[in-house]
């Protein structure tokens, strides 16, 4: 007889987080592999920075530099990586 409620055989327990750089989910570890250079450290805020705007500028091509920008930086605040850099804190 099976005793295992219906539909939760073949469930399995995976934990996700969030990457604390981007929001990206991860099932380890602090940073996504997108925000990792290639020795596994968080990328320097320029490099990451101009990846999330041109990220943002794909998403919405008729969007100006600054808007995008200023959206980038309004995003970062909310990323525990970024939100007490100078330059997010500056905005």
């Amino acid at each position: 007889m099976d005793t295992e409620p219906e539909g939760t055989r073949f469930m399995t327990a995976t934990s996700t987080t969030a990457c604390q750089s981007c929001g990206m989910p991860i099932e380890s570890g602090p940073y996504c592999h997108h925000c990792v250079d290639g020795t596994g450290a968080l990328q320097d805020f320029e490099t990451r920075f101009e990846r999330m705007v041109g990220w943002q500028q794909r998403r919405d091509p008729s969007a100006s530099r600054e808007a995008l920008e200023s959206a980038t930086l309004d995003y970062l605040a909310t990323m525990p990586a970024w939100r007490d850099h100078p330059r997010v804190t500056a905005r």
